[in-house]
């Protein structure tokens, strides 16, 4: 459920239509809707009131701050991966005893950026990462909270590059070497187990993984506890898909009921990772169109927006939604929407039926809320472009459109140079 809508055929975030945002910051722009953040993150959240939970979205998918704050005054806790992305939780007023730090390979100076700033707890994953966290622990007199992120080998069933938890991949701790990780890590002095996590991939849309991997994370804790080694958290990672075409994803709440009926006998604290389900479908990105061409083979529709705005297509040839901001009656054709990058990987839909898009028109690029802005680039020397926040009828610049200044802010040309 979103609210971009169409009133008397033109094209509205909420209340805001989206041809007045587009005159008043330009194009190409990011615009979220308020109103679907907050509903997407209450049914996530309120899906498990029945069972002791914390959700800490996943900054990854979206860290604009003026989101990060959206979520924070709702409760959430903050999952991040590096420390840009931790001082970014600290700036939208997060308690940093709801931050949970995962990432496979974290570096001396976000470890002690991490413990000083106070956090939950490390997802943890190799042994030397394990042997690096005790060390800097002890050198800053404290003893680190640490989860171990296993890995359950269980297919997710979802794109290759964005699945986590098979052996093969580089997340996680073997599962069947996880015990002998617990073993040495309860032997740190520095260190303190409070936790186990297992993450296995994102954009899920079949609830027997979560399930299957949930079962064999049981099986370790059992033997933990058999082990005298007792935890207080099991974090469940996130990896909860949406539609982008004809995707039947599971909602929240049957989500939680296979996973609370799957964790019934356990008595911890649940943390949640969810990205995507939440500011995916909130988000879109506005583009214009520059010119459209016809080959003896294909129509083409060429935009101001590329692949170093929205990578997904050409990263994984992910389907967008691709909507007229201003409904007209023109006929439709089949085209390649493609960016002006100098790349044959430019695009952001392939053989495409569509309406006949004109030079001028404005288009809205569907689901683009997660894995939008935070995966944009500089390149082509192209300025990121700005986010625009839309709440009822009235719409906030939550990020500046970057000009050509800072394209070089922080380069230098040397002396022997000039």
């Amino acid at each position: 459920m979103h609210y971009f809508h169409y009133k008397d055929g033109d094209l509205y975030c909420e209340e805001a239509p989206i041809v007045t945002i587009a005159d008043s910051v330009g194009t190409p722009f990011y615009l979220y809707s308020h109103k679907t953040l907050v509903r997407h993150f209450k049914a996530f959240d309120s899906a498990f009131e029945k069972v002791r939970h914390l959700v800490c979205y996943s900054v990854k998918a979206n860290s604009n701050l003026a989101l990060l704050r959206i979520f924070v005054k709702l409760g959430a806790g903050l999952d991040v991966v590096s420390g840009g992305e931790l001082f970014r939780a600290l700036k939208s007023g997060v308690d940093p005893k709801k931050v949970v730090f995962s990432g496979v390979g974290k570096t001396e100076e976000e470890i002690e950026y991490a413990l000083n700033s106070g956090i939950l707890m490390f997802n943890a994953e190799s042994s030397q990462e394990l042997a690096r966290i005790d060390e800097i622990a002890g050198r800053l007199g404290t003893r680190a909270p640490v989860a171990i992120r296993v890995n359950p080998d269980i297919d997710p069933k979802t794109h290759p590059y964005i699945a986590t938890g098979l052996r093969e991949n580089k997340f996680g701790i073997d599962f069947n070497l996880s015990m002998k990780e617990y073993i040495f890590a309860n032997g740190l002095p520095h260190i303190e187990i409070i936790g186990v996590d297992c993450h296995i991939g994102s954009q899920l849309i079949e609830l027997q993984p979560f399930v299957e991997a949930l079962r064999r994370v049981k099986e370790l804790i059992h033997v933990l506890g058999q082990r005298g080694i007792g935890i207080q958290y099991l974090d469940l990672g996130g990896g909860l898909g949406i539609t982008y075409k004809d995707e039947v994803p599971p909602h929240p709440t049957e989500y939680a009921n296979a996973i609370v009926e799957e964790a019934s006998d356990l008595d911890y604290t649940l943390i949640f990772e969810p990205g995507r389900v939440i500011v995916g479908n909130a988000g879109i990105l506005v583009s214009r169109v520059l010119y459209t061409k016809e080959t003896g083979e294909k129509n083409f529709v060429i935009i101001d927006a590329g692949m170093n705005d929205l990578i997904r297509p050409s990263l994984y040839g992910s389907f967008q939604g691709i909507l007229p901001v201003a409904k007209g009656e023109e006929e439709e054709i089949v085209a390649d929407v493609v960016g002006p990058i100098c790349e044959s990987g430019d695009f952001i839909a392939k053989d495409r039926r569509m309406p006949k898009f004109k030079p001028g028109d404005l288009m809205a690029v569907m689901s683009a809320g997660a894995y939008g802005f935070s995966m944009s680039s500089n390149y082509n020397a192209r300025p990121k472009v700005c986010e625009v926040l839309a709440r009822g009828d009235r719409f906030h610049l939550i990020r500046e459109r970057e000009s050509y200044d800072d394209l070089i802010r922080g380069e230098r040309i040397p002396d022997f140079l000039e």
